[in-house]
């Protein structure tokens, strides 16, 4: 059981969190100020579920279409490149984000444990599914920019998210083993059925955040990754 008081830290955060992801859709969705780039309707909305107001704030300043969907555009706007490198970021860790919270409730959902700790099938079944999503969304982001077909749209997907979402997850399975080994070890351990658990992985999906910054800035330097 999580102490009372990271309970209420936990619900709060992660209701201002689910606030600014269903803000950033709405004014997606209903105000329409869809992305040029299509995937990007859903990275700002996942991005906020673990960022939070840092991500409407971003959103709104750098990431907001310029018109509503159909009305004349003018000419783009020029962002900074740090702005640049954390849309990239942003781009990875949505993936990286979605493909944790369904394989956490797989995994608790289905009991699964390897050699006996919970903690190692966490490791590959979050690693497994935020590498299939990671990709698709890569895929749906270079295939258009560089208008590849399946085959080598996905070819280049994989190049380019791989070591970047690899950096994501290496931050934020860190994180999940201080979560495990440390703040709440066996026979306490937090699972996906309580608010602290995922305000924790909010936290470690922040550090990943952090960690795959690096890689991200090397893959658009060297070319593997086109800037968006």
């Amino acid at each position: 059981m999580a102490p009372t008081w990271l309970t209420v830290v936990a619900w709060a955060y992660l209701s201002v969190c689910f606030a600014c992801a269903a803000g950033i859709a709405y004014d997606i969705a209903f105000n329409r100020r869809r992305q040029p780039m299509g995937i990007m309707n859903a990275v700002y909305p996942i991005t906020a579920l673990y960022l939070g107001p840092v991500a409407l704030a971003f959103y709104w300043r750098w990431g907001r279409a310029n018109q509503p969907a159909g009305a004349a555009r003018p000419g783009e706007r020029t962002s900074p490149r740090w702005v640049v490198m954390a849309t990239e970021v942003s781009h990875c860790g949505s993936g990286c984000a979605l493909g944790d919270v369904i394989s956490e409730f797989t995994i608790f959902w289905l009991g699964l444990t390897l050699a006996g700790v919970v903690l190692w099938s966490e490791y590959i079944g979050d690693y497994i599914a935020a590498l299939v999503l990671g990709i698709l969304f890569q895929y749906f982001a270079i295939a258009p920019m560089r208008g590849l077909g399946v085959r080598d749209g996905l070819r280049a997907a994989t190049k380019a998210d791989f070591i970047s979402l690899t950096a994501f997850e290496v931050g934020l399975f860190g994180w999940m083993a201080i979560m495990a080994f440390v703040l709440f070890p066996a026979p306490h351990h937090l699972t996906p059925s309580s608010a602290a658990f995922w305000f924790l992985m909010q936290i470690g999906m922040i550090i990943g955040f952090a960690s795959s910054w690096p890689a991200n800035v090397w893959l658009v330097w060297r070319g593997i990754k086109v800037a968006m």
